[in-house]
């Protein structure tokens, strides 16, 4: 429950705190002094979109701050989910930056948004005219029943599996989609694969043939300069290797008296020998060396079909030709293997489809039993708001598998004897709404483990007597739930445990917006003028200490 709410610099509040009580907390005050305000920062610190134009003072940043003893709920869980510790007293804060910037936080640790809407939710709830008006909307109807029928849990298994189903459905769809496009490109694809494939690609040297054909063309000049330096080096009258041998004798004579001559005549025999092994590859290279037109034409062909395919597929080798082989290879091959993926899908979302509806059918079984229990206990408690002649009735249909499951309602109500029951939206009038949505917070507060829930005039519409009953519900629901109910009406003022009263300060520069817990003597004045004005007859005192005797209060003057 909430036990400390800490506002600053927020719309018309400076500066606020709260400390409710762990019961019925009623908070009274003038239209416009400051009450949706506090609720507006409460939803900030539940996760609501910010705006810095809400800044009491804009050069300064807004601050909310909440702390919540949680160590009854057994929230462990939810903390875990969120990665978060676990305290028994667990503080909210969101910080809005004059700038705009907005941080959240989580017991001093900063979170995403996302993370405190999902703790928040867990420990208040805020119900405001705005849910009155969702009690028309059949998805909202659908949840009220299923958390009255406890079937949260079996909601969320059917859920998943849904889930599931739709994602295979999605899946299927979109592979569906590619088979269909693949086989717009699969002819193409093939088209070029087989260009590809007939290219033989895989024993392709392109270096090697383009010196082939170098080679080849300019044979009769490679054979005529490999004569040529054959004739220097061995078969001319002044040849390399004669000259060398002339002087390899000179070194020689001279060998038995000079060690230097002797290595040098060493060194002049081998390069020799290295002349005569070049001298006879040159002859070999030259035997074999011979112009052969018909080969340039095949080596040419063969080059031209590589540079083509080349320019098509805007690559520069061979071993990028492969790469686009490899890829045309698979594409063909997949539209060839989608095939089987779409069975494989088609089968899984069946056989979970079937899953689905059978999760379903259970689930719209359990929903049709507590129908009438539903309709009964809250026909009941109408009648005790004054409201005897009020039917309930839940109408149903069965549909498809959907989010929710199978099954389309429509809560029915008529409130006079007689009429027939007719859907919300056409048979309720404010008041009325008021009142339904009371009822069914009230069936609902044995099913929740929320710890605060807060009320926004949820009493609208209704006075007298029906108010009285509409405060002594409010004391039921506050033995289990945290309670904090703005209202207007004296009656339900009285009712609470605790008071406090939201009222403006006029200074000179600007207007204020405070709250303050009211003591017996100012609960006594504030109920008399909300019973009879500003200033409150002996009478109006008196019905205000009456409606403070109902619950036990000890009365002073």
């Amino acid at each position: 429950m909430l036990i400390d709410l800490r506002i600053r610099n927020y719309a018309l509040i400076e500066q606020l705190q709260l400390q409710p009580s762990a019961l019925l907390n009623i908070i009274t005050g003038e239209t416009g002094a400051g009450k949706s305000i506090m609720l507006g920062a409460i939803g900030l610190l539940l996760g609501n979109r910010a705006d810095s134009r809400m800044l009491f003072d804009t050069d300064k940043k807004c601050v909310i701050e909440g702390q919540f003893d949680i160590s009854s709920y057994q929230l462990q869980d939810i903390f875990e989910s969120e990665d978060l510790d676990y305290d028994a007293q667990c503080i909210l804060r969101r910080e809005i930056s004059p700038g705009g910037k907005s941080r959240a936080f989580v017991n001093d640790t900063p979170v995403t948004l996302e993370t405190l809407r999902h703790i928040g939710a867990n420990l208040m709830d805020i119900h405001s005219q705005h849910d009155t008006l969702l009690l028309g909307d059949a998805v909202f109807q659908l949840n009220l029943l299923d958390l009255y029928a406890g079937l949260v849990p079996t909601r969320a298994q059917y859920s998943n599996a849904y889930r599931q189903y739709r994602k295979l459905e999605t899946d299927l769809k979109a592979l569906e989609d590619q088979v269909a496009q693949a086989n717009k490109e699969l002819d193409y694809h093939s088209f070029l694969l087989n260009e590809l494939e007939d290219a033989r690609l895989d024993n392709e040297q392109q270096d090697e043939l383009e010196q082939e054909v170098k080679e080849l063309e300019h044979a009769e000049e490679i054979k005529y300069k490999l004569t040529n330096a054959l004739q220097a080096l061995s078969e001319g009258e002044y040849c390399a290797t004669g000259a060398l041998k002339d002087a390899a004798t000179l070194l020689g004579q001279i060998s038995p008296y000079s060690e230097a001559a002797r290595e040098l005549k060493h060194r002049l025999d081998s390069c020799l020998i290295e002349l005569h092994d070049i001298a006879d590859e040159i002859e070999a290279v030259e035997r074999r060396t011979e112009g052969d037109p018909a080969r340039i034409d095949e080596l040419q062909g063969r080059l031209n079909a590589l540079y083509s395919l080349q320019r098509k597929h805007q690559v520069r080798d061979v071993v990028a030709l492969l790469a686009v082989r490899s890829d045309l290879r698979d594409k063909v091959s997949s539209v060839l293997n989608l095939d089987k993926q779409i069975n494989r899908l088609r089968r899984d979302a069946e056989a979970t489809l079937a899953t689905v509806t059978k999760q379903a059918t259970r689930l719209s079984e359990a929903r049709r039993k507590v129908f009438p229990k539903f309709e009964k206990e809250l026909a009941a408690l109408l009648s005790d708001l004054g409201m005897p002649h009020s039917r309930i009735v839940v109408q149903h249909q069965e549909g498809v598998p959907a989010a929710s499951g199978i099954d389309i309602i429509s809560i029915l109500f008529s409130a006079n004897k007689g009429a027939q029951p007719q859907t919300l939206s056409k048979s309720a009038s404010g008041g009325e709404f008021s009142r339904l949505m009371l009822c069914i917070k009230y069936m609902l507060a044995d099913k929740t483990a929320l710890p605060t829930i807060v009320f926004d005039e949820i009493d609208t519409g209704i006075s007298g007597e029906i108010a009285v009953k509409v405060g002594r519900m409010m004391q039921q629901m506050a033995k289990k739930h945290q309670l904090i109910t703005i209202s207007h009406l004296p009656q339900m003022a009285a009712a609470g445990d605790t008071h406090y009263f939201v009222y403006k300060e006029d200074r000179a520069d600007r207007t204020v917006s405070r709250i303050r817990l009211l003591s017996l003597e100012e609960r006594i004045q504030e109920i008399a003028q909300m019973i009879s004005g500003a200033k409150p007859s002996q009478h109006a005192y008196q019905s205000a200490r009456e409606l403070l005797a109902m619950r036990g209060e000890e009365l002073v003057g």
